[in-house]
This record gives C-alpha cells, structure tokens and sequence, in this order.
C-alpha cells in the first residue's frame, strides 16, 4: 500500500503487492496470547547509510507458532529514536509500515526530520522488520524472476479477460513457496504480527504503546487494538483500507478499482493542462480515452523494452505503470511521457528495479500474508465471472483487481480465523484518509471507520495521493494528527479539511 513498499508489487498488495466467513469476539487467550516479562532489550548502533547516528537496533524474540509458545523462536528486528526531550517524554511510538511486505527499521530516522517537535520530544520512534522480513528472521519463495514482475504480482488478466493464465501462475508461485520457504512462511499472518509488538511492547517495558500506521500497516493497528485493547495509546491509521473479515487481503485488491476511478480524474486534468511536459490530450475525457486506446494496441502490438521486466511493454505493463504513478501526484509526469513515448514508438529507459534479494523477501511476506490471513477461493471459474463484471464497469483496471492471484492455488490453509474489528474496547484511534486514493480509497476506510465505532474520529482530507499525514495530505489534517499524538486531543466529531 505504502509507496515506498510496492516492491513487492501486490496489493500494497497497499498492498503492494497484489497483494483476503468467520466471526472473531473480545480478546481470549486463544485469539491474544499474554506478553511474557521481557528481558531488557540490548541496543546497538543500528547498520546502513543514511541513518541518524542516534538510532539504535535491537532483537525480541518471539515464538514462531503462537500455540507452541515454547518451541521455535524467532528474531524480530527493533529500531529507536530517543525522544529528543527526556522530561518531556511521553512513551513509544510504533510506525506500522505498509505492505505487506514493508518494513520500518529505518523509519525511525526518516520520519524523524518530518514530524514536528512536540511529537519527537513526546516520543520515542521504534521502527521494526515484521516476521519473515530481514533482517529479522527472514523468508523466500524462490520465485523464478519472471514472476516478481508488477504484473504477475497484481493478477491482470490476458487481453481478452482470460484468467487461465492467472491460475496457472498461481500454481507455479504457490508451489515454489511449499518447496523453498522455511516453515515460517505458515506462521506470517496479520494475527501474529500484531501478537509480535506486544512483545516489541513489553520488550520496551511500555504498559501501553502509541502507533501510526500507514496502508496496510492500518488493519496491522486496527487488529493490535481488537486483541490488545488495554494497553492501545494514541493510534493514528493512516490510509485505511476495508477490514471485510470474509474477504480481507481480496478486499484490498477489489479496491483499486475504485481507487484509479476516484484518482485518474487528476492525472487527466494535469496531463491536459496547457504547458504540461509530455502533454496527452488537450481535455481530461480525450486523456482517459487515448489511454485506453493505446494499452489496447499495445495489448495487440507490444513494444520492445530492454531492461524491463519483461522486456516489453504491453498494455497490461502500462495499465500497472499508471497504477503506480498514481500513488502519488509527484509521478504524474512520469506516467505522461510513458504515454507520449509509447504514442511514438519510443521508449525511455527502462526503470530501475530493487535488488533480487529485497523483491524476493517482501514477496514471500506479502503472499504469507496475504494468503494466510484468509482463505481464497480456487476455482478459475469464480475469478472469471467477478473478472468479466470489472472489466465491463472499471475499464481502467480490464479486471485486475477481482483477479487470482497465488492466493488461489495457496498450499497452506489459514491457521487461524481473520480477526473481525469491532468497536469495543478504548476509544484511542483517529483515522486519517486522503479523499482521493489510488490503493485505499475513501471508500473502503469508510469501511474501518464504521467498524471502530465510537472508538474513532476519522479525518478527511480534500487531498489526493496514498499517505497522508506529512506526505500528499494537507496543512488542516497534519495539524490534527500532530495535535492528537503530541496532547491525545482529537477533532470532537469526524472532520473535513478543505
């Protein structure tokens, strides 16, 4: 979901990646094992460039299986900020990364030079690797490196709407992960990450513990405060998507296609603006119909593109291409000389892509969790009729996102049932939601927001682009996040910042 995750290309999966009918109640020991004393965290200075030389890292360990608290354990990677005022020092501020397939062991030093500093000075910023991620105990699929590519990731469909092709693959990627990943890969779940930060929680000797969580790192927070209640802070859930219980990870994915539709309006005013680089069309409807007309001839006469993976560009590579650069304004223009390029037959270089190793880890997160939070169905012919149906109503998106992705042919079955958010418990959240969001749209957090009840505010903001609070927000919905984690006041009612 995070811009910066979409390595893994799911739903962001946020998810990136591509990134799912049972009913869960209050916490009981089944659902919420109880955080052991903790023995006190040793710290050390944390290793990779860039970092603030202040920030520290640290390992937890916590149990691999949840049921066998006392077999296999496993490494969770911890990051710190201090707080920069000691006597003005609040507690612990958890950053949820997006995803799944995310992590935030740099955020701590990122996030540090963004945020204002009455939130610095109130908090220590604790950054983590969620289970399966490096470097905290870490997992791979092995996948052939045809399949890390967007469009295999996001299940788009073959020009004719087919998904045969989608099932197969499925089948190929599932059966890599059953083959190549260490046992663990059962064991990522939504469930369980939250069950590691109580742990990260009573490792910092916290009673209770604040959060900002952004995509997918918002139902990670959303579920940490259905299991773990009593000891919730101030959360702040940034980016929300729809916490359906029956559906959860396939929600997120539904979700893109209201999310280019809410989102392609403002690339099409920009793209048809007079003096823009690359200019498309001289009005917003002319944008929308030369891109369709134009991944369509490239779906019948792709165009080479060395160094990309695959090597061409087809209409289902520049249906993802558009899907990323909507993410964020700031790559609007990257998404218009992709399409007066492809116009005239030349094409820019091909984008850099992460490194081998990094695709293949947030990958394997991304599907183990995706695929283990909820079961998918596995039947091509369920995928084909939701399929024909989108492609008729959300062009744009030619069905991607009723597609199967490896969730259909997944060789593990969940362990557990997806937790079903409620409103009980403390009234500790405030949400925070761009109107216009490609991977979460407003609509879907509308979703989370009933589900919380009278234990949220939701802010919304006139804005357009994935995160919100210090990234494509805007002044009024900064100001109510900052107020909110630095004094715990939050807008008396749910709020709209014009």
């Amino acid at each position: 979901m995070k811009k910066s995750t979409r390595i893994t290309g799911i739903v962001s999966l946020s998810a990136t990646a591509s990134a799912a009918v049972l009913v869960l109640g209050l916490t009981v020991p089944a659902t919420a094992t109880p955080s052991k004393a903790a023995e006190p965290l040793k710290w050390t200075r944390c290793e990779g460039k860039g970092l603030d030389p202040r920030q520290q890292c640290a390992t937890v360990k916590v149990p691999m299986d949840y049921a066998d608290p006392h077999g296999r354990q496993i490494d969770i990677a911890v990051s710190r900020l201090s707080s920069e005022n000691p006597a003005a020092r609040r507690g612990a501020l958890l950053l949820i990364p997006g995803g799944p397939g995310g992590t935030s062991i740099d955020q701590p030093s990122e996030k540090a030079g963004l945020l204002p500093k009455e939130v610095r000075d109130a908090y220590d910023l604790i950054g983590f690797a969620p289970r399966g991620m490096a470097p905290s105990s870490s997992v791979t699929c092995d996948l052939e490196p045809a399949d890390l590519a967007a469009t295999k990731l996001r299940p788009w469909p073959t020009p004719d709407g087919s998904v045969d092709e989608n099932m197969t693959a499925a089948r190929r990627m599932s059966e890599a992960c059953a083959r190549n990943a260490d046992d663990l890969i059962r064991h990522i779940s939504t469930r369980n990450e939250a069950r590691d930060l109580d742990r990260v929680r009573a490792a910092l000797g916290e009673h209770r513990i604040s959060a900002w969580g952004m995509s997918y790192g918002t139902y990670v927070g959303a579920v940490y405060g259905e299991l773990f209640p009593h000891r919730t802070d101030r959360f702040v859930l940034d980016s929300n998507g729809d916490p359906d219980p029956a559906r959860v990870g396939r929600a997120w994915l539904a979700g893109f296609e209201r999310g280019v539709e809410d989102t392609f309006p403002r690339f099409a005013a920009y793209a048809s603006a007079p003096g823009t680089p690359h200019r498309v069309a001289e009005t917003p409807a002319e944008v929308r119909r030369v891109f369709l007309e134009l991944a369509a001839r490239l779906d019948r006469e792709p165009l080479p593109w060395p160094g990309a993976n695959p090597p061409v560009l087809d209409g289902n590579e520049l249906r993802q291409a558009m899907l990323s650069s909507l993410y964020d304004p700031d790559d609007y223009p990257v998404l218009a000389q992709l399409i007066d390029a492809a116009r005239a037959g030349e094409l820019p270089p091909a984008p850099a892509v992460p490194p081998e190793d990094l695709m293949q880890n947030g990958t394997a997160v991304a599907l183990g969790t995706i695929c283990n939070d909820v079961a998918f169905p596995r039947e091509a012919a369920v995928y084909q009729k939701d399929v024909t149906v989108s492609r008729a109503n959300f062009p744009l998106t030619a069905g991607m996102p009723r597609n199967a992705m490896a969730c259909a042919a997944w060789p593990f079955a969940p362990q557990e049932p997806p937790v079903r958010i409620t409103g009980r418990g403390r009234s500790s959240f405030l949400l925070v939601q761009n109107e216009r969001d490609v991977a979460t749209p407003l609509s879907g957090a509308r979703k989370l927001r009933e589900a919380l009840g009278r234990r949220a505010v939701m802010v919304t903001v006139n804005s357009t682009g994935h995160d919100v609070y210090l990234a494509n927000g805007n002044a009024c919905g900064d100001a109510a996040v900052s107020r909110f984690l630095a004094t715990g006041e939050r807008p008396d009612g749910d709020l709209y910042c014009r």
